[in-house]
């Protein structure tokens, strides 16, 4: 016997914090270098998410094309 589900998408809503976040711990893990484009961020963020994160960058004024870094904004470093 067969059953028609009907799958569940989970759609995140991102704001700029959370986006900001996330680019800020990829870089720390070594995942995405900060001087690449925003737009490589794309990897990490699943396909029906991808337009939410795209109008949040457009509402804050972020391009796609814009460094990884522009999204970091100031960033503390611990001596060695």
């Amino acid at each position: 016997m067969l059953t028609n589900k009907t799958a569940t998408l989970s759609i995140i809503k991102y704001d700029i914090e959370v986006i900001k976040e996330k680019a800020s711990q990829l870089v720390q893990k070594g995942l995405v270098n900060r001087q690449k484009p925003i737009y490589t961020l794309y990897q990490y963020i699943p396909d029906d998410n991808l337009a939410n994160f795209e109008q949040e960058l457009e509402k804050n004024e972020y391009l796609l094309r814009d460094r990884i870094i522009d999204l970091l904004g100031c960033e503390s470093w611990e001596e060695d």
